[in-house]
């Protein structure tokens, strides 16, 4: 293999550390970000960013049925995407577990 591709480790117990370290950050890492997307503060963001979206569509010239029901569609899809990351995350982290019982 090409040596330079390997600087700053030394041996395979440098990678186990490395490892380690990544494994133990990790599921905090995670729990931090699904409390990021289902907080209170998460929450608000949202609320101000359809309201925003729905004022740009109004003092764009959208008519107000054509804008509600845009600014629906555009919160649903918002919801969507973060129920859809929540789980994706989760499962993930569940696999990561289930891996380090397995190990143990």
């Amino acid at each position: 293999m090409d040596e330079s591709k390997h600087k700053g480790i030394e041996s395979p117990e440098e990678i186990a550390a490395l490892l380690e370290a990544v494994s133990d950050k990790l599921p905090k890492l995670v729990k931090n970000l699904l409390d990021s997307l289902y907080s209170p503060e998460a929450g608000m963001k949202m609320g101000r960013a359809v309201a925003e979206f729905r004022k740009a569509l109004v003092e764009g010239g959208i008519p107000e049925a054509e804008a509600t029901e845009m600014t629906k569609q555009y919160l649903s899809t918002m919801s969507l995407l973060s129920r859809e990351t929540g789980q994706k995350i989760r499962v993930k982290t569940k696999e990561k577990e289930s891996e380090e019982d397995d190990k143990e």
